[in-house]
């Protein structure tokens, strides 16, 4: 019998929010895509039907034990954030989880894949968050469907229009994100259409990301620096503010004080690399060697965008 997935994880160090409290609504892997790039493997059955996965009840004491927690051990939070196993819109209580969580005066975040942003529900629940980052990986159709193979109802045009509508509206800030996959969205040609459609989103901030992860197909690969400079040119050309997700987040992972358990949680939907494992076993040791371990990229980082748009961690 596989082991639950855990509805709360970390505070996880993001390149994007600080330190994120995970919330983890959706279980593996309920999601409208099957991205050929995804860390949490391929999609068995894809869908687009919301429904309850757990009770809001569930989630929200879970997510508001493990912020006491935190807090009685002096530690902080910087985001909660909605980022499961699946499309976390899929989840049809998310509006009254995100209604009961405000109390914490603790800033919300929703990871989307965006997909589901056609459906007026789905825009007014995201509209009560402080921050939404939003997947484009693609605006071509052919693209679209190598890249993140979406649920066969949807048609990216409806796709696109929600995403419009959604920005048009929402008054926290806005991100998106594209990742590069090798030989299928990093061509010059589809690189400025993305640049251009994400333009009329407006986004806060538009990042470029590169998988770091293992990704769900083994094929997949990352494209080479020079590309990776050539996509962060086209985007700045076309937005105000462009960043690079190609780095290590760092290893300042929350404890409970439990580093097995913890362990457990935050690799059950979070990779780690060696450095957070270190953080949490030298915690449990007492040994006070909380260091990072050093890596060396696959995929170096180029000069030229770290100088003009530095590097989220």
């Amino acid at each position: 019998m596989p082991t639950p997935t855990p509805l709360v994880f970390g505070p996880v160090p993001s390149r994007r929010l600080g330190r994120s409290l995970g919330i983890n609504n959706v279980p593996p892997k309920s999601c409208s895509y099957s991205c050929v790039y995804c860390q949490v493997g391929t999609t068995p059955q894809r869908t687009i039907e919301r429904r309850a996965f757990h009770s809001p009840e569930e989630v929200v004491c879970a997510v508001l034990r493990r912020v006491q927690s935190l807090r009685e051990q002096g530690q902080h939070v910087d985001y909660l954030t909605f980022v499961p196993d699946g499309e976390p819109t899929l989840d049809v209580h998310l509006g009254q989880e995100i209604d009961r969580l405000r109390s914490l005066e603790v800033p919300i975040a929703v990871i989307t894949n965006g997909s589901l942003l056609g459906n007026e529900d789905v825009r007014a629940t995201l509209n009560r968050t402080q921050w939404v980052s939003i997947k484009v990986d693609a605006v071509e159709v052919p693209t679209w469907q190598q890249v993140n193979r979406p649920h066969d109802a949807l048609a990216l045009e409806q796709v696109l229009a929600g995403l419009r509508a959604f920005s048009r509206g929402f008054e926290g800030e806005l991100a998106t994100e594209t990742m590069l996959v090798r030989g299928l969205n990093d061509r010059p040609a589809a690189l400025e259409s993305t640049a251009t459609f994400l333009a009329e989103l407006g986004p806060a901030v538009a990042y470029v990301a590169v998988p770091t992860r293992p990704p769900s197909e083994g094929w997949v690969r990352a494209p080479d620096e020079e590309v990776v400079t050539a996509a962060h040119e086209i985007f700045s050309r076309h937005l105000p503010r462009v960043e690079l997700l190609v780095g290590w987040e760092g290893s300042d992972f929350g404890t409970s004080g439990d580093a097995v358990e913890d362990l457990l949680a935050i690799s059950a939907v979070h990779p780690l690399r060696e450095g957070g494992q270190a953080h949490h076993a030298h915690d449990e040791q007492g040994d006070g060697r909380t260091g990072p371990t050093t890596y060396t990229l696959h995929i170096p980082i180029p000069s030229s965008a770290i100088g003009q748009a530095g590097l989220n961690r």
